[in-house]
């Protein structure tokens, strides 16, 4: 279970220091959002470190499953922007597969 909890902190630094960049950017925001910016996504490259595999790619493509649920429970939270019913089928699919490849028996 620590895994999930690692990949959902590494989901909101990331979401978080992504965000801030598009608040400068799209959304006239001071630009001392960057500096958030640069600490949330520097700690979400740390979270990753984190992950209990041998490979990094494994860990990153994981990753991405948890990443697209986490995008999408944003835009609703934050944005004010539900998703539809389409989003929810592409994430459950994305969530599948980071189990099978996190979950899966590996040999010796």
């Amino acid at each position: 279970m620590r895994i999930w909890g690692v990949y959902a902190a590494a989901a909101a630094a990331e979401i978080g220091g992504c965000f801030a960049v598009w608040a400068v950017l799209r959304l006239g925001r001071s630009a001392w959002w960057l500096a958030a910016a640069v600490l949330l996504l520097l700690l979400f490259a740390w979270l990753l470190t984190r992950v209990d595999t041998e490979a990094a790619g494994r860990a990153f493509a994981a990753y991405g499953g948890i990443y697209i649920a986490a995008s999408l429970a944003w835009m609703w939270a934050v944005e004010g922007l539900r998703p539809d019913r389409w989003d929810l089928a592409g994430a459950a699919l994305c969530l599948a597969g980071a189990g099978v490849i996190l979950l899966a028996p590996r040999g010796a």
